[in-house]
């Protein structure tokens, strides 16, 4: 299982603009490197990120090679009730992970 870092503000008021921030560790092989082997290093990449906030998807972002290992994503969104957000990472072989935290709405 990966390690996921989220950070999303506790409390915010209705209408506010809020910012996100998530760090997952991954390696994010391209499959273009060459090992100590001299072989190519298989694909190893998360291709898609979400995150949905009640039942909505409030942002996503389709991932390529080019990303670096251990990606940081920061995005804002607009609290807009009391709820919980869900983040989805999914990527080659098989690889998920899914992580939630809760706001609450004033």
């Amino acid at each position: 299982m990966a390690s996921v870092l989220v950070n999303v503000p506790k409390t915010a008021k209705r209408g506010e603009v809020i910012e996100i921030k998530t760090l997952i560790a991954h390696p994010m092989e391209t499959g273009f490197r060459a090992g100590p082997n001299g072989r190519l290093i298989p694909r190893d990449i998360i291709t898609r990120f979400t995150c949905v906030y009640d039942g909505a998807e409030v942002f996503g972002l389709t991932l390529t090679p080019a990303i670096a290992a251990n990606p940081f994503i920061a995005f804002t969104t607009v609290a807009t009730q009391s709820g919980t957000l869900v983040f989805r990472w999914t990527g080659d072989n098989g690889f998920s992970v899914e992580e939630s935290a809760s706001i609450s709405v004033e």
